[in-house]
Formats: structure tokens, C-alpha cells, sequence
């Protein structure tokens, strides 16, 4: 996991809530990248927090993690990638974008979420998700 100092103090906004201060990317998109001929490491794509092991694209939106010993993130939606991630690699942004056999987008480019809990993340710590009460809502994009 990459990592650094995480406050919600610096992502205040005057008008409306920002459901974007925090961007988690899961560490095998990067294999599936290298596979299909892209060169991406983490934190090249904009994330904050580079995870491995955790299937944060099929978390519900709500679900807080707790990263490290006392950082709180809770997810509220997909990341919907931008055209600038192909002027960091031409063809990118449709290398992070799928879809469904019934033609529905899927965004793999990782999740958005606020901080509740600030505090500071280091590679290796541990990742605990807590669901939210049932019935989840799946992440959509922010």
C-alpha cells in the first residue's frame, strides 16, 4: 500500500460535500494493465492509497475501512476516469473501463471516499472493511 497523511480538514468544500478526498486503487488493476501491455505503478493514476488483496470494486457504497491503526476512509463511489489518464499513457482510460454482457459500463479505474477518521497510512498496514447495514447500494460513480 503507498500511503501518506490522510485529514479531512483539507478537503472542506464551502457548498457542497465532496465525496472524492480520498482515491483507492486496488493493486492488481496495475497487473491487469501490465498484461495488457501498460506500464503503470502505483500512485502514477492519481490515487492516494494503493490496496492489494481487498475487491474494493464490489464493496457497497457506505463501507468504511479502516486503514492502519486508526484511519477511517468510507467509500462513496466509483472513480470515473478522465481523458488524462491517456495523456499519462495513450489508450488508458479505455484500459480501466469494461462492460457487462448486457452492455453496462464497468469502471475499474477504483473508488472514491471521505475521510471520517484522519491519521497517517504506511505501506503494509492492515485493511478492515466494515459493510454497511443491508440493503447495500453499489458503488456508482462520484
Amino acid at each position: 500500500m503507498s500511503g501518506g497523511a490522510i485529514s479531512w480538514k483539507d478537503y472542506l468544500a464551502p457548498t457542497q460535500p465532496n465525496l472524492r478526498q480520498v482515491h483507492l486503487i486496488h493493486s492488481e488493476l496495475f497487473t491487469e494493465l501490465q498484461e495488457k501491455g501498460f506500464t503503470v505503478a502505483p500512485g502514477q493514476i492519481g490515487e492516494n492509497i494503493t490496496t492489494e488483496g481487498v475487491d474494493l470494486l464490489a464493496l457497497p457504497t457506505g463501507t468504511k475501512l479502516t486503514i492502519g491503526k486508526s484511519t477511517v476512509v468510507e467509500l462513496t463511489g466509483l472513480r470515473n476516469p478522465c481523458t488524462q489518464l491517456d495523456n499519462f499513457q495513450p489508450g488508458l482510460m479505455a484500459a480501466v473501463l469494461d462492460r457487462e454482457q448486457n452492455g453496462n459500463l464497468i469502471r475499474k479505474a477504483g473508488v472514491m471516499g471521505i475521510v471520517l477518521i484522519g491519521g497517517e497510512v504506511f505501506l503494509g498496514d492492515e485493511i478492515k472493511a466494515q459493510l454497511p447495514p443491508k440493503p447495500y447500494k453499489p458503488l456508482d460513480r462520484v
